[in-house]
């Protein structure tokens, strides 16, 4: 079964393509269904210069949401690291916990 994460963000591949370490599984696409002679087939969709991948929080790319799934793009280097925070600006937000019995509208 497929995994959340806690955050992910979109980014357009474009601006990914920009790392220079950057490479592409693309045998990982997310599958897309088209029909054929009334028969749905599971088919590898095709990229175009205006789509999105997502940046998830361990810095792993996906083709969707979800953590573990069409991974696009892995690395531990420290320079993967710098990009995302520097040219990407990706950071994780840190949210407040609400307190019991509180209201933000107050």
């Amino acid at each position: 079964m497929a995994k959340m994460g806690s955050y992910c963000k979109a980014y357009p591949i474009k601006r990914l393509r920009q790392f220079s370490g950057w490479s592409e599984n693309l045998q990982n696409l997310r599958k897309e269904i088209k029909e054929v002679n009334g028969e749905a087939i599971p088919t590898t969709r095709e990229l175009r210069e205006d789509d999105f991948f997502y940046l998830q929080e361990n810095l792993v790319v996906t083709d969707g949401v979800f953590i573990d799934e069409n991974v696009i793009f892995s690395s531990a280097a420290l320079a993967w690291e710098e990009f995302c925070k520097r040219e990407l600006n990706f950071e994780i937000p840190v949210y407040e916990p609400l307190k019991p019995g509180s209201s933000e509208e107050n």
